[in-house]
């Protein structure tokens, strides 16, 4: 039996990003980044929907002009997922995708201007129920902060945060969540740690500039491993140098193995050795490359031998094990079917996808039963 996750999230007061709940008891978003440019509507609008083809909760897109602030309106008509804009200086640019249709607005009031600025920008939120993301950066932290501490650290960042939260909360508004971002696993864990027991608003977790696809999820697992570990955290970004669709894939992969979400297969597999039966490596990148499109959870174990294959398939929904000269499918727990290894993949296919299938139709069902079913 699998061990049950044992994680208390922190209380977070629940803010609303579109349609999708930040905070309270709701699941701990999952979201990415453009990296086209803005001003090309059409590629932008082909990669959000590539992003909210693996799930993405929400997408942010950067708009660092008034040109691009009007390509994001065409964009935001486009597709369906929450978008965030993320808005530096100009706070001219945000209000007009405020009025635009923006489902949150990333911002450093600190950057945005005069008091006065900041007010009209907080005004305009309040009038269309628009969040907004204070995003404190150690690579951007203000020159006091910098010559008071003499070089970025968690304190200079927590300070920067509380800086930024008291101009929101002058203005008497509390739909805010708040991002520490650093490249520094250890100062990013250290600044959200301490921030979490001061303010009782979402935490927008990330460790920035993590790095290419391999390096940048190491870094992130670890940074944000150790945090949802203790319960911080109300939504996740991964950043990496990479196709942001990975960033939604590693962003789920993380939230699965600590039980905190689960969406999509999640496949355990045995990094193969003499004794397989079969290509085990080949066959999960296979699988998974065909079964990327399947949002329901499901478990899926492949083992290459018979020493450790039976224990990993009974636990699993679907499980192969190696062995000869046929391998061996379990169903739920019990033996199904011998297969060769010219046809494993597509039988695991297929079983996999009528899995899903089965499990759809009991759910869509189920508001059909009896209470007491």
């Amino acid at each position: 039996m699998k061990q049950a996750s044992t994680i208390k999230r922190r209380f977070a007061k629940q803010i609303m990003v579109g349609n999708v709940p930040i905070g309270g008891d709701a699941p701990i978003a999952v979201q990415s980044m453009t990296n086209t440019n803005t001003l090309d509507v059409e590629a932008t609008v082909a990669q959000i929907r590539r992003l909210e083809a693996v799930g993405a909760d929400i997408v942010r897109v950067s708009v660092p002009s008034m040109d691009a602030a009007e390509a994001f309106g065409k964009i935001r008509s486009a597709v369906q997922v929450p978008l965030v804009s993320d808005i530096h200086f100009d706070y001219k640019i945000a209000l007009r995708v405020a009025e635009l249709g923006v489902d949150c607005l990333r911002i450093n009031p600190g950057n945005i201007g005069s008091p006065d600025r900041v007010k009209a920008v907080v005004s305009a939120c309040k009038d269309r129920n628009i969040p907004i993301r204070i995003g404190v950066n150690a690579g951007s932290l203000g020159k006091d902060l910098l010559r008071k501490y003499k070089e970025p650290n968690a304190t200079a960042m927590v300070e920067s945060a509380l800086r930024n939260i008291d101009m929101l909360e002058a203005e008497n508004f509390d739909q805010y969540k708040l991002s520490l971002k650093s490249s520094d696993v250890f100062m990013a864990v250290e600044a959200y740690r301490t921030i979490a027991t001061q303010i009782e608003q979402p935490l927008h977790l990330g460790i920035t500039e993590a790095g290419g696809l391999r390096s940048g999820t190491v870094k992130s697992a670890v940074g944000l491993g150790l945090l949802l570990m203790e319960g911080i955290g109300d939504t996740i970004r991964i950043s990496l140098a990479a196709d942001p669709v990975e960033e939604i894939k590693v962003g789920f992969d993380l939230l699965k193995s600590l039980q905190l979400r689960s969406k999509g297969i999640n496949f355990v597999a045995c990094p193969s050795c003499s004794r397989q039966n079969f290509d085990v490596i080949s066959t999960v990148n296979e699988l998974e490359r065909r079964v990327e499109d399947i949002t329901t959870p499901l478990d899926v174990a492949i083992i290459g031998c018979i020493v450790n294959g039976p224990g990993e398939a009974k636990e699993a929904d679907i499980g192969l094990t190696g062995a000869t000269p046929n391998n061996l499918i379990y169903r739920d727990g019990a033996p199904n079917q011998k297969v060769t290894n010219a046809h494993l993949i597509d039988e695991l296919e297929a079983m996999i996808r009528q899995r899903v299938a089965d499990k759809l139709a009991a759910e869509k069902a189920e508001p059909d039963q009896p209470r007491n079913a």
